[in-house]
């Protein structure tokens, strides 16, 4: 009825699909992969639908030389390694103006190492494991993709030991990442920061 909100949970094919062809729905807000991203937007482009998409971002931090650095590698912090970097919107690229860059790696290395990690149920942790062993194993994958590349591992890069489950990633952070690299350029959604 008017003025009531519904929440439609299930997959693609099963609720997305009819949602996007139902000739009552008026735009789609979507977020999510590449892949489903492409088939909305194929699907409301036959209806002349407004779409708005967010498919996965590599969203950057910008900290220049004047800035309180302190602050700054806090703010970058919490931009990444929120809920272990599985956001959307997680600040996973950080450019750093040349003046300052050394300091503001070495304050994100460490600021990283003292982020406690462990049951994200228990009061005080602020890091908890990964969501999935499939998305365990896609992080570690680009962090293995990151060394390969040339980007330097400054801390992180591997399981917590504590780990009962065995989806907890040490929070990663990268040096001397490039533009050209495939960690600058893919969502990692795990707890890896990239600093350029």
């Amino acid at each position: 009825p008017a003025g009531v909100v519904n929440t439609v949970t299930g997959f693609g094919l099963d609720v997305g699909a009819p949602l996007v062809d139902h000739h009552h729905v008026d735009k789609i807000a979507f977020t999510g992969s590449d892949i489903s991203g492409q088939k909305i937007y194929q699907a409301a482009a036959k209806k002349i639908m407004p779409v708005t998409l967010e498919l996965g971002g590599k969203s950057p931090n910008i900290i220049f030389a004047d800035a309180d650095l302190e602050l700054a590698v806090e703010k970058a912090h919490h931009a990444i390694f929120f809920n272990q970097g599985q956001c959307c919107i997680a600040g996973s690229r950080t450019y750093v103006q040349e003046e300052v860059y050394d300091e503001f790696v070495r304050l994100s290395v460490a600021r990283a190492k003292t982020r406690l990690i462990g049951d994200p149920m228990e009061p005080g942790v602020e890091h908890g494991p990964q969501v999935t062993k499939a998305q365990y194993d896609t992080v570690m994958k680009y962090i293995e993709i990151g060394e390969k590349e040339g980007a330097k591992l400054c801390c992180g890069g591997k399981k917590w030991k504590g780990s009962r489950d065995g989806f907890h990633i040490v929070p990663t952070v990268f040096s001397d990442v490039t533009d050209d690299m495939t960690i600058a350029q893919e969502e990692i959604f795990g707890p890896v920061t990239s600093i350029f």
